[in-house]
Parts: structure tokens; sequence; C-alpha cells
């Protein structure tokens, strides 16, 4: 028998959740941009031993909502926090407690299952504003454990590692050995897309990014792939394909040798941006896109 079980990863937005999940599993599983709210799903990352196996599940950010797709990203997180093993709590530790953690630790059922908050970005933090944050989380959360990381350079996601083992159930493995994610290749491929379009595109736009897939060829090659970025306005349609398609090439560039490199194969990747209104509060849309809730 060996440790397996589910392992959460909560927190609010652009807290460092996906850096952690990619820096524990030493493998890109999650996609990673500065946007806030970066991840709309919840991404499963497994992590393989001689001695564990751990399913480690990437949540997107809990957040007020203003769209349904805000309140289907919280309810994913809600939920998955019920029905986990360990509950693991990212706070960024160079911000100061305020009105978003409150709406989280008001939100978020954490309580009957074993939890460690990680303080990431501890190096950009003082000694005492950490601690000081420290004490704010115990004061909800006191049966708590606490790690100190630095995702961004793996600073003690070993001993992160270690007391998630420690926390652990003995069973039988979910996944093969081989499995990194839950998630097929048509999924990876559009959040390489997704990620590429986000690193690319100035502040106004991101949350307004949808990728759908049209087409994917898979025994031709190169292998033809064709994909929609999805807008919500005509403006930022015209943001996202740039003066003399520029911003476009650029984004099809880059998606292209990431996604070269997960099929170890050449690709011909043709990109083209459509207007779908509000698609964020529409439900028929955020199926289509993607975004229905897991039952």
């Amino acid at each position: 028998m060996m440790k397996v079980g589910f392992v959460s990863i909560l927190g609010r937005p652009n807290v460092g959740k996906s850096t952690i999940l990619n820096g524990l599993l030493n493998q890109k599983v999650s996609i990673v941009t500065d946007k806030s709210q970066t991840t709309r799903n919840n991404i499963r990352g497994i992590y393989n031993s001689e001695e564990a196996q751990v399913i480690f599940v990437d949540t997107p950010g809990v957040h007020k909502p203003r769209q349904v797709l805000g309140q289907r990203m919280n309810t994913m997180a809600y939920s998955t926090a019920h029905d986990v093993d360990v509950n693991m709590l990212i706070v960024d530790a160079s911000q100061h407690f305020g009105t978003g953690d409150e709406y989280l630790l008001e939100h978020l059922d954490i309580k009957k299952t074993p939890l460690i908050i990680v303080f990431n970005k501890i190096d950009q933090a003082r000694l005492p504003h950490v601690n000081e944050l420290k004490e704010k989380y115990l004061s909800y959360l006191p049966e708590a454990h606490i790690v100190e990381t630095v995702a961004t350079e793996k600073f003690n996601l070993d001993d992160l590692l270690k007391k998630v083992l420690s926390l652990l159930p003995k069973g039988m493995p979910f996944y093969p050995t081989e499995v990194v994610t839950d998630k097929d290749e048509i999924f990876q491929i559009k959040e390489i897309i997704r990620e590429k379009t986000l690193k690319i595109l100035k502040e106004e736009v991101p949350h307004s990014i949808a990728v759908y897939m049209e087409k994917i060829e898979w025994e031709k090659n190169p292998m033809p792939i064709k994909a929609n970025i999805i807008v919500e306005k005509d403006s930022q349609k015209g943001i996202v394909i740039g003066a003399n398609g520029k911003r476009i090439k650029l984004i099809g560039t880059r998606a292209r040798q990431d996604i070269e490199t997960l099929l170890k194969k050449h690709v011909y990747l043709e990109l083209q941006v459509r207007v779908e209104k509000d698609w964020r509060s529409n439900e028929k849309a955020l199926e289509t896109f993607g975004y229905k809730l897991e039952k």
C-alpha cells in the first residue's frame, strides 16, 4: 500500500497556484500568466513515485463573480474543497489581508479536511508582515499546517510535498503511473493558445478570451490545427489581430512551438478571431467553450 489521495490547490487569483502545481510535478500541466483568473477549469496534475500517487487539483481563483463564468469558476473551487483528502490554501505573502481574503475564507468550507496554508512569494515580503499574515489566517483556521514557499524558484516545494504525503491515507493508485494529467490533448492545445494570447495582450482583453477548436487532422504531417480565439466585442477583435495582423501572428508562432513540444510533431496552426457577444454570461456559449460544470 502506498500514500494515495486527492489534494486541492485553492486560493485567490494570481497567488501562484498553477506555478506550485507545475513545480511539484516538475512539469508544466497548468498554464501560467501574470493575469488574474488564468485558470478556469479544475485541472488534475498527478504526482507519481514508488511510495505515493498524489492527484493535485488546481482550481480557479476564488473571487467576487461578475458573470456566470465567474460563478462557475468559484463553484468548481468550492466543490473541490469538499471532495479531497487534503486542502492546500495558497496565500500571496507579499499582499496585505483584505476584503478578497475575507470573501474567500467566508465562502470556502475547509475546516473538516486536513489543511496546509502555503504562504507563497515570501521573498517579496518582510518577516513582520508574514508573521502578521500567519496570525490572521490561523485566527480563522487554527488547526492548519503552515509552509512557506517561493514557487517560481521551487523553494521549499520539497517540504510542501513531504507535508502533503504525511497527511494522506494509504491506498491503491487511481491512475496508471505514466499519466500526468486528466486533461486530453485538445484541452491542452486550447490552453496553450489561450496562455500565449493572455501573455501578449493588453490588460483590457484577457478575461474576455476563450479558445474554440474548429478542426484537428491528427493523421497528417504537419498536423493542421484550426482554432478560434473568442472575444466579446468588435474592438477586442482588432486588439487581438493587431496592426497588419502582427499580434495574431506572434500568438500563433509562440503557441505552435509549445504545441509541437506537446505533440512531438510538426503543426500547421491557423488562428482566427471571432466575436461572441457577452459569452461569459451565456450558458450555451460557456458549455461550447469548455466551461461546463463537472458533475
